[in-house]
């Protein structure tokens, strides 16, 4: 629709007295002329008029095609809430009766492990004297083992060297005392492996009577239907306690004690198999690694001695060189003395031929000669004097070299003396496989 125009107000004036020709209006919207101007402007137009009344059959005509799709969808949306809420039912029944299924698995996964555990409890027996008389044998080679290491600790440098030996002490040491702490643990089992027991079989029935109770509630849950007459509104049900699980957590509370209850069933039953394998690898482990320390030490005692012979080789060496070098010093102080007296007699020449009269002191071909001797004989004094330096320099750095190796063939002599005649006679009261095994 158009708006509505608006009125035209023409001012009230005199008209002016000239003549004007005006063409007629012969059109289906003319007037009568200048006179109907007032009445024309304030009326719509037949157009107009038409255009409003279809305006308002059109609004008609909407307005009923919307009420009767919201009637129908009104009629649908019921349609869809009630089968949804059919479905939505039936939904909860099946998935109580799945829950259901759960409850019963577990809860009969847990009556199985209580029973397991409770005919499991009185068939442990106890093997604690293989045990005690095995740990009493790993005292004493933990004392071996420690007194070598004390012993090694007295060597000198640079002989304090982390080698093999030490490391192969140090394994044999960690060795004892992971052997030690086992069959400590296993002791330990032997007394509390009863009570471990009983507890995870507490624990058990606990979770069990837990699936009991809530196996019962959701079977009557799952009885629940809509002309069950004990049924009514609790509103604040449908929220969830922030303590409730997830299935997720749910399932594996029940797994976890099943899993701890089923491995302290297979540790009660396969502990007493245990103590045997147990002392049969820690006798086996350690007299491995005592041939291992063993066979390190032979190596070690081979090098030391094979060095020290190498030293006192090179001592041998360092002292012959050490006396042919303070014979090559000796000679090049005696070759920088011989040059004093040749250099004495090319300056004096020099000196005299300064003292020349007048012209006859010429740069003749001796003056030329006379100066290069000196120069000649200098550069040789320097050179002698530069090796005589280094020559000394060398016997110095052999002296120390001679030192060096006395000392090191002492550290090597000490070092043999620790590791054969300390450590490794010390070593032969290791004790036997039968005494490790507990025998």
């Amino acid at each position: 629709l158009t708006k509505e125009p608006v009125p035209q107000a023409v001012p009230a004036s005199e008209l002016p007295m000239k003549v004007c020709e005006v063409a007629l209006n012969t059109g289906p919207d003319s007037s009568c002329g200048l006179a109907t101007a007032g009445f024309r402007t304030a009326k719509y137009l037949p157009p107009e008029w038409h255009q409003s009344h279809q305006g308002l059959y059109h609004k008609a005509s909407v307005g009923c095609q919307q009420s009767q799709r919201g009637r129908a969808e009104a009629k649908e949306l019921a349609q869809h809430a009630a089968a949804a809420a059919r479905r939505a039912q039936q939904g909860s029944t099946a998935a109580l009766g799945q829950r259901l299924q759960d409850i019963h698995f577990w809860k009969t996964e847990l009556q199985k492990e209580i029973e397991e555990l409770d005919a499991e409890t009185g068939l442990l027996a106890a093997q604690k004297v293989r045990l005690e008389r095995a740990l009493d044998a790993t005292q004493v080679s933990y004392a071996i083992a420690t007194d070598n290491l004390q012993c090694r600790e007295r060597r000198q440098h640079p002989d304090l060297v982390s080698d093999e030996v030490e490391r192969e002490l140090l394994k044999e040491a960690e060795l004892i005392r992971n052997i030690q702490e086992l069959l400590k643990r296993t002791l330990m089992q032997a007394c509390n492996q009863m009570r471990l027991n009983r507890d995870h079989k507490e624990i058990c029935e606990m979770d069990w009577s837990d699936k009991v109770e809530t196996y019962n509630i959701d079977d009557k849950c799952g009885r629940y239907s809509n002309q069950s007459t004990n049924i009514q509104f609790h509103p604040n049900s449908v929220k969830f306690e922030e303590s409730a699980s997830t299935p997720e957590t749910w399932a594996k509370f029940s797994h976890d004690n099943i899993y701890r209850a089923e491995r302290e069933k297979l540790a009660s039953v396969n502990l007493r198999a245990l103590i045997d394998n147990i002392l049969h690898d820690v006798s086996e482990d350690l007299r491995r690694q005592c041939a291992a320390v063993n066979e390190a030490f032979a190596k070690h005692c081979e090098e030391l001695d094979d060095a020290k012979h190498k030293l006192e080789h090179n001592l041998k060496n360092v002292l012959k060189e050490i006396g042919d070098q303070e014979a090559n010093i000796t000679a090049l102080k005696q070759a920088i003395k011989d040059k004093e007296a040749p250099m004495k007699v090319a300056q004096t020449r020099l000196y005299d031929r300064s003292f020349r009269p007048n012209v006859e002191l010429c740069r003749d071909e001796a003056q030329f000669r006379m100066i290069s001797e000196v120069e000649e004989l200098t550069a040789s004094i320097e050179s002698l004097k530069k090796k005589l330096l280094e020559s000394e320099q060398s016997l110095t750095n052999l002296e120390d070299t001679r030192m060096n190796l006395e000392k090191e063939i002492a550290v090597k002599t000490n070092s043999i003396f620790i590791d054969r005649q300390k450590c490794m006679a010390h070593r032969v009261r290791y004790p036997v496989v039968l005494k490790l095994a507990g025998y």
